[in-house]
């Protein structure tokens, strides 16, 4: 028997409560008319056509998995908890027990985790060739993507800032997020009208060790009545810099997969990937670290701590001798990851 009430308000409150209890930190609520004009391969109204409303829950990254990568001496937490055991684990767990207990209540609810590995759309939102068609004329290729950064914008809880990240008011761009659309009405939370979170400072585009968040061009959308920009990204360098490849500059043939480390990887050969989230060996360097550094030191962020995130000036790799460095080691050390495997 289900414990969910029929009336809309109380519904709405009952599942937020019931996903704070499942560890999600936050929690917003849109109906699905917010979702109009979204493009097609990216409209979860073509998944379930009679859902009423999409749920938004946010899970935050703990400041401490970034702090080894602050301070240059433990890197793989991050991706063990602050990426992969987020998506793995916690956050579909949340999304997954609370669908259950919607259809417990009879109406139909789907979780959607961070991950949406079969999607017809890349990067660059083009349609991948030769992946999927669509099974009828007026539908879109599986598997559609839903954008869950402005998914979570539609659901009130933050903005879309320059680095198309979402940020909170209350832990900036430091959230993973998860949805879950149903069948059953919920009352409906206001788009986010807040403070002004981001100020286009631009400590995500100095900051990112791809160089891939464009600080003069931008893409505009309007969303749910609002006009969203972000600046324009290199999706491709992003990719490397994530798993700290180096970019550009010779150092990164496109074609060879082979990988050098970037400044800001400490890693002579590529690491082994943590769960199936790869290797955020970049840490976001800008689009999260240098961000929260700012909105802290701003005071924008109404969840306080004891001691402020940023605590020393960022810390660079010398690989300017990285090759003479290589040919030192040991024969057999380098090898095993030198190329930069699909993750």
């Amino acid at each position: 028997m289900s414990m969910i009430p029929e009336d809309p308000h109380a519904a709405a409150l009952w599942i937020k409560k019931r996903s704070k209890e499942m560890g999600a930190d936050l929690v917003g609520i849109a109906p699905m008319d917010r979702f109009e004009g979204a493009p097609k391969q990216m409209d979860p109204r073509y998944i379930m056509p009679e859902a009423k409303s999409c749920i938004a829950l946010a899970f935050r990254v703990l400041r401490g998995s970034l702090r080894g990568i602050e301070e240059g001496t433990f890197f793989s937490n991050y991706s063990a908890m602050g990426y992969g055991g987020i998506t793995y684990m916690f956050l579909p767990l949340a999304v997954n027990t609370i669908a259950r207990e919607i259809e417990d209540a009879g109406y139909e609810a789907f979780p959607m985790g961070h991950q949406s590995d079969w999607r017809a759309i890349d990067n660059n939102g083009k349609l991948r060739e030769g992946f999927s068609k669509p099974v009828s004329p007026e539908k879109p290729c599986p598997d559609i993507m839903v954008h869950l950064r402005i998914a979570g914008f539609i659901c009130g809880l933050g903005e879309i800032g320059w680095s198309k990240m979402l940020i909170t008011p209350e832990f900036g761009p430091a959230v993973r997020v998860g949805l879950i659309f149903t069948e059953m009405e919920l009352e409906p939370d206001p788009i986010y009208n807040g403070p002004k979170l981001c100020n286009k400072c631009m400590a995500c585009v100095r900051n990112c060790p791809g160089h891939s968040i464009s600080a003069t061009k931008s893409v505009k959308v309007t969303v749910a009545g609002h006009e969203l920009e972000w600046g324009e990204l290199d999706n491709d360098s992003c990719d490397l810099a994530f798993r700290g490849a180096a970019v550009g500059g010779g150092s990164y043939m496109k074609g060879t997969n082979e990988y050098r480390p970037n400044e800001i990887s400490p890693f002579y050969q590529a690491p082994p990937k943590v769960y199936n989230s790869g290797k955020a060996v970049c840490g976001a360097g800008g689009c999260t670290r240098a961000c929260l550094a700012s909105l802290e030191a701003r005071g924008v962020l109404t969840h306080k701590m004891k001691k402020p995130f940023r605590r020393c000036k960022p810390w660079k790799v010398d690989w300017s001798n990285y090759d003479e460095e290589v040919k030192s080691l040991p024969q057999g050390t380098i090898g095993i990851n030198t190329k930069l495997d699909t993750d």
